[in-house]
């Protein structure tokens, strides 16, 4: 049985238009209407599907639920997949980031990013009977990579096509508005359509919060590492920045300062170094930093600091430190 995040279950009792009993239908899925949004918290697919279809068939106008739900989505509701999401530099970035992180959002569905002649395909993955609560459900998180999308990018964005595996309905006019392009159903994917311009355009919400974050990280790392050679402080720097992509190899980050990967490992070796040392201490310190000087959630830390899964960060970070990172925040802040 797969999980998926309560967060979309919020989100669609959000936009019910009917006057529904809005806290039955969360109870239904064991979810109390007075507790905090919590994306963290998993309900089981099918569980999920049969709470789609109850509002499909207690509205006067059910086809538009996934669209209605998709318009209500922002990246900052995604919790670390959001993060990624809006941090990335520009639309490819963001879905390729995706690939990674979904994982946090739901046990039951992957993406993949595609590319195509005329730009990239941001395939849904989703295996099982195509159901209505299903269909509903694929509609609803493609309409919301749509609409993080625009939200992100820094020009305006009009797909150049959407895809569905399942049969149209009776009308596809509020999909066409809605998406602003070519809406195909009884296709081979579920997928949307970016052109390489959309793709390449930088967004415009950067995280704030995250820059201003690493370049003080950076600049004290610095600060702290004036008696060692500048290249290893090139390269903890260029590590730290790219650590929310994933951990950058050795090539990446030769190239980014110019030089051969092998020329890279030689001059790190010269200097007593390897590379890999220097990306467990970039990560080790950054983690150590994240968790003492801001409010990122743990799940956000790890993603940050390169894991693609708070339990793998938990135990490197138990390995660096001899602690959970909840227990070494929690000793950090205390002192400060």
């Amino acid at each position: 049985m797969g999980q998926i995040t309560s967060l979309f279950v919020r989100k669609a009792v959000s936009i019910v238009e009917n006057k529904i009993d809005v806290a039955a239908l969360l109870r239904s899925v064991g979810i109390e209407p007075d507790s905090p949004v919590d994306p963290s918290h998993m309900i089981s697919d099918n569980e999920y599907y049969a709470f789609l279809e109850r509002i499909a068939r207690a509205e006067d106008n059910g086809t538009t639920l996934p669209l209605r739900a998709g318009a209500a989505m922002r990246s900052n509701d995604y919790g670390a997949f959001g993060l990624a999401w809006k941090s990335a530099p520009n639309l490819r970035g963001s879905f390729d980031r995706s690939e990674r992180y979904a994982r946090v959002l739901t046990s039951v569905s992957t993406y993949e990013v595609e590319a195509t002649e005329s730009g990239a395909l941001m395939h849904l993955h989703r295996e099982g009977e195509r159901h209505l609560g299903m269909r509903i459900s694929n509609e609803a998180t493609i309409a919301s990579i749509a609409t993080i999308s625009r939200e992100v990018a820094s020009k305006p964005l009009k797909p150049l096509a959407v895809y569905f595996k399942h049969p149209a309905p009776k009308s596809i006019a509020d999909h066409e508005a809605y998406f602003g392009c070519p809406v195909h159903f009884d296709t081979d994917r579920d997928a949307l359509l970016i052109s390489h311009e959309s793709l390449q355009t930088p967004n415009k919400l950067a995280d704030e919060g995250i820059s201003t974050f690493f370049e003080s990280h950076l600049q004290s790392e610095v600060s702290k590492l004036e008696d060692v050679p500048s290249l290893e402080r090139q390269v903890r720097s260029e590590v730290s920045q790219s650590l929310s992509e994933g951990i950058p190899t050795l090539p990446d980050i030769a190239n980014r300062l110019g030089m051969s990967g092998r020329t890279l490992q030689r001059r790190l070796s010269e200097h007593g170094h390897s590379y890999q040392n220097l990306v467990d201490e970039s990560r080790r310190q950054l983690a150590k930093n994240l968790l003492k000087d801001t409010d990122f959630s743990l799940v956000e830390v790890a993603f940050l600091t390169g894991f693609s899964e708070q339990s793998a960060f938990t135990r490197a970070f138990k390995r660096w430190a001899g602690q959970t990172p909840r227990s070494f925040r929690i000793a950090t802040q205390s002192k400060s």
